[in-house]
């Protein structure tokens, strides 16, 4: 038998409160003194108690959810970590989330956005990559679209910008490297365009030579392109398009008798957490995401409540973090071995 569900009167006598003033501070009215505010906090965690939505929404209209809408036919690269932040930010603020896959063509997900808009079964609506390219909603009910990804959830704009590569390779030039290889992404998405152009400008630049090699952001094209090396080639530092790259090409180094960092240097892409725990850790270019999602729930919560949206932050979601993948350019280094086998 489940326990009975604590009330907003057992809230308000635990923290010796009225029960208008419980329900002043879950309708986020604001105007409680602090010293009230920790009082309802602390009784609504002792009880952990948890609004009735249902009840409510029959008093005031109001449903208390809010529906994130994503193609369904691209749930596989969904960006979790912007979606865990988003989902964590909107229960903080006391609202039920609905992820809401959005199946068809472009049109017929704006269709159904439009729809679920006029349906009032959500007092606001969080888009990623869904509506960006459609027409307003015409409803009442808040749209927030995330920016900076398409229909395809690739990322566009400040997510794709690549200008943190110039400092990849000016970090590995000033280490004394000289011979470059860069193993990309495919060309279809913005981000892995952005990067490559940005090496070839930049080992340009600095006057240092540069080879491309084709990848698809799958470990194995990294792989695969340091096991296709010649064995007497100059390459001393590894630029991979992202993380995962970076691994395969880490391996592949490894299976061919080369050590990381001593004989090539090794840089990723995206900040994975899984880099942390490689041998030798992963140098790479964090991207918050988090950020992304944390800021589009913020504005809809705001909107839903009739407030003002925060300022967003306008600094770049792009950070260098170097690790023990890089390291001095090598004077001498031992003759490659015969290329790995393929794991």
């Amino acid at each position: 038998m489940q326990p009975k569900r604590a009330t907003i009167y057992e809230v308000a006598s635990l923290a010796g409160v009225s029960h208008q003033t419980v329900s002043r501070y879950l309708r986020h009215n604001g105007g409680l003194r602090p010293a009230t505010t920790a009082k309802v906090e602390k009784a609504i965690a002792e009880l952990n108690y948890r609004p009735n939505l249902v009840a409510r929404s029959m008093r005031t209209r109001r449903t208390g959810r809010l529906a994130f809408l994503v193609p369904a036919s691209r749930l596989n690269i969904l960006p979790l970590r912007l979606v865990s932040e988003a989902v964590a930010v909107g229960h903080a603020s006391g609202f039920a989330i609905e992820l809401i896959g959005l199946e068809g063509s472009g049109a017929e997900r704006v269709a159904r956005l439009e729809e679920l808009a006029q349906s009032g079964q959500f007092e606001g609506l969080l888009s990623l990559g869904t509506g960006a390219q459609g027409p307003a909603v015409s409803s009442a009910t808040p749209l927030v679209t995330i920016s900076n990804y398409d229909d395809e959830l690739r990322g566009t704009g400040k997510l794709a910008d690549s200008a943190a590569g110039v400092r990849i390779v000016q970090t590995l030039a000033d280490l004394g490297h000289e011979h470059f290889l860069h193993i990309t992404g495919p060309a279809g998405w913005a981000s892995a365009r952005n990067r490559l152009q940005t090496f070839l400008q930049t080992t340009a630049d600095l006057g240092v030579s540069a080879t491309v090699v084709d990848g698809d952001w799958d470990g194995q094209s990294g792989f695969d392109a340091v096991a296709a090396l010649p064995r007497d080639t100059p390459v001393t530092a590894v630029v991979a398009a992202n993380d995962h790259v970076a691994v395969g090409a880490m391996r592949a180094l490894s299976g061919r008798g080369w050590k990381v960092p001593r004989d090539v240097s090794v840089f990723g892409w995206d900040g994975h957490d899984f880099g942390r725990f490689c041998t030798p850790s992963l140098s790479t270019v964090y991207i918050d995401v988090e950020r992304q999602g944390r800021e589009a729930m913020e504005r809809l919560v705001a909107l839903a409540r009739g407030e003002e949206p925060p300022a967003p932050d306008t600094t770049s979601l792009h950070t260098l973090l170097v690790r023990e993948s890089i390291g001095p350019a090598p004077t001498r280094r031992p003759r490659l071995k015969a290329p790995p086998t393929r794991p």
